[in-house]
């Protein structure tokens, strides 16, 4: 594989323009967008591909007509129909399966070539060896024991207990790797210091927080402040609902870290956000401080066993799933090896007579009640697919998508409906994987973890792979390998609406080409004195674009304001008729594990129908 397989596309608009109303399809065409995508089941479906990003925009434009004649009626009906194929769309399926009588039937429907969601994987082939890489959901923790997650995995073959990884080879002394893409701040971290900070010529301080950043290119002043953050003991929520989880809720992420902490708002804005936010998809400036803790309050789970990682993310999680749904889906027995190994047999996924069967590249583009919604005995389900209309029938629906695109797809949803989706505020995300044919240069630094604090991405970490993916069971400094580059688009000091839209402008306006360049100018500006070569080192890139990665929560989100409840409770608890709705978005957290319990209750509220 060599760059000129993937440097084929050129700039033709900007951000402004996006922003006048403009479509990515008048914007970029489909090279300039999708760009190299790997090898294997997950090649041409990298993060939302261009068809995929110009079929929803279409129906954000109400662009698809649904008179008598422009659609096709196949005469299919369902107990169940589930709009997304994601992991909630999945485990809703699989739940209705499970609790359904043996002869009802389920449908799901997913608009990206493969299913999963952002629970996908990269797959590259370097130098005879195959790497995987997570294109979003990533993080897999161990759950408490007799809790209902502990027993779903177990359920799917999922073994939650520690994975087994990858042992050091090589001549080498053994530099400690994670098992995580995140950094950890241990001795074999850096931190680089470059022009903005009055090093031209760029500047290592490796293992920072052990040094207590002496010698870094600071104020002292600062130095005290971000020390501070490694040392303070900040009050921790109890439990969902308590008065610090509410008083969290009320303020935002950035004044619970300068109350908390002591540090100065450009403090937090140049050295802790967007890290700090990051699992919601913005800097701490725009989100509830709530966000940062909801998910241990709500999910707690084996903290003494860490956070572990399937080699693709939570793909392994996805394909578990979709396993038990279909069992042909991926042949052979059920084990972490063989369902992460496996080609999938995509002919099985929608075969007409089973039970439950997975549609793929199919965009549902209209979800209705065929008559006033209390009273009506069915929902009709549009799809575009190879650019027709088809319709479904179902007794009912389950929308597993996010709700940016479900507040377009179900027509007459209520004033109280309409007003808690306009809380909702998805912000993009970009996931660059880097194949490197070796990583010589970082163990030449000693690290094997970064962080930066200016240009393109924030940090990265190398990790030891879990030995039952298609990778090689040891690793040295002379192993290919993946980075990844979490990039998120935070514009601190605007309210959240425009800084979401801004980052949307920029990643729907900047072609492949573009962020190639930059990413390459990023690790050639922090590592080329070490040693790194771009042109030798670099394998491959793979961009993952997600328009709507993250569900960013704003102070009130969770609990409300004005005696009002918040957003996700009104869509939580109030199912449309036959229409239940599930998602991670709705409890206000990006975890797969909220995808899962979203969806377990969305199809019991289906159930009662």
């Amino acid at each position: 594989m060599t760059r000129r397989d993937y440097l084929n596309s050129s700039l033709l608009a900007s951000g402004e323009i996006l922003l006048s109303g403009v479509t990515p399809l008048d914007l970029l065409a489909k090279d300039d967008w999708d760009g190299y995508s790997g090898v294997g089941d997950y090649a041409g479906s990298n993060g939302n591909t261009f068809e995929v990003l110009t079929e929803g925009h279409k129906i954000r434009d109400h662009a698809f007509e649904l008179a008598p004649g422009n659609v096709i009626e196949i005469g299919e009906e369902y107990d169940c129909v589930v709009a997304g194929g994601g992991i909630s769309g999945l485990a809703a399926a699989l739940f209705f399966k499970r609790q359904a009588a043996a002869n009802r039937s389920c449908l799901v429907l997913e608009n990206h070539g493969v299913f999963g969601g952002e629970a996908r994987r990269n797959e590259f082939q370097v130098d005879g060896s195959r790497l995987i890489a997570h294109q979003g959901s990533a993080m897999f923790f161990p759950p408490l024991d007799g809790t209902f997650l502990a027993e779903f995995y177990d359920s799917i073959g999922i073994d939650s207990r520690p994975f087994e990884y990858q042992a050091w080879a090589g001549h080498d002394p053994e530099i400690p790797l994670g098992r995580t893409s995140y950094t950890q701040g241990r001795a074999n971290s850096g931190f680089f210091f470059g022009a903005e900070f009055g090093q031209s010529n760029g500047f290592w301080l490796i293992d920072p927080w052990g040094k207590k950043l002496a010698g870094a290119p600071v104020s002292d002043a600062t130095r005290r402040e971000l020390l501070a953050t490694r040392t303070g003991e900040p009050a921790l929520p109890r439990r969902h609902g308590d008065s610090l989880s509410r008083h969290l809720d009320s303020i935002t992420l950035e004044q619970h870290l300068m109350d908390t902490y002591g540090v100065s708002r450009q403090t937090v804005r140049t050295f802790l956000s967007p890290v700090a936010g990051g699992g919601s998809g913005l800097g701490a400036d725009a989100l509830s401080a709530y966000a940062e803790y909801a998910a241990d309050v709500l999910l707690p789970w084996k903290y003494d066993a860490g956070a572990q990682m399937f080699p693709g993310g939570n793909t392994g999680v996805a394909r578990h799933i979709a396993k038990a749904l279909v069992p042909d889906s991926i042949p052979g027995p059920v084990t972490l090896a063989n369902v992460c190994r496996s080609p999938l047999n995509f002919a099985a996924l929608d075969r007409p007579g089973q039970p439950s069967r997975i549609r793929l590249r199919a965009t549902v583009v209209a979800v209705q009640h065929e008559s006033e919604p209390r009273k009506s005995k069915s929902v009709r389900i549009v799809y575009l697919q190879g650019g027709k209309l088809y319709s479904v029938k179902a007794h009912s629906a389950i929308m597993a998508g996010g709700s940016w695109t479900t507040k377009h797809i179900v027509p007459g949803l209520p004033e109280t409906h309409r007003d808690a989706y306009s809380q909702f505020f998805r912000a993009p995300c970009l996931m660059a994987n880097v194949a490197l044919r070796n990583w010589r240069f970082l163990y030449k630094l000693g690290i094997s973890e970064c962080q930066w604090f200016e240009g393109i991405g924030n940090y990265l970490a190398l990790r030891k792979m879990a030995t039952f993916g298609a990778v090689s069971p040891s690793v040295s400094p002379d192993s290919p390998v993946v980075v990844t580059l979490k990039i998120l688009f935070s514009s601190p000091g605007l309210p959240i609406g425009s800084q979401v839209a801004r980052g949307r402008a920029e990643l729907y306006s900047t072609p492949f080409r573009d962020y190639e360049k930059r990413i390459i100018g990023q690790l050639a500006m922090m590592f080329s004195r070490a040693g790194f070569d771009p042109g030798r080192d670099i394998a491959g890139i793979i961009l993952n674009r997600w328009g709507h990665a993250y569900l960013s929560p704003q102070p009130g989100f969770f609990f409300g304001t004005n005696g009002q409840p918040g957003p996700g409770e009104v869509l939580r608890n109030n199912p449309f008729g036959r229409i239940a709705f599930a998602n991670s978005d709705l409890a206000g957290i990006m975890d797969h594990r909220a995808s899962i319990l979203e969806a377990r209750r969305a199809v019991s509220q289906a159930m009662a129908l």
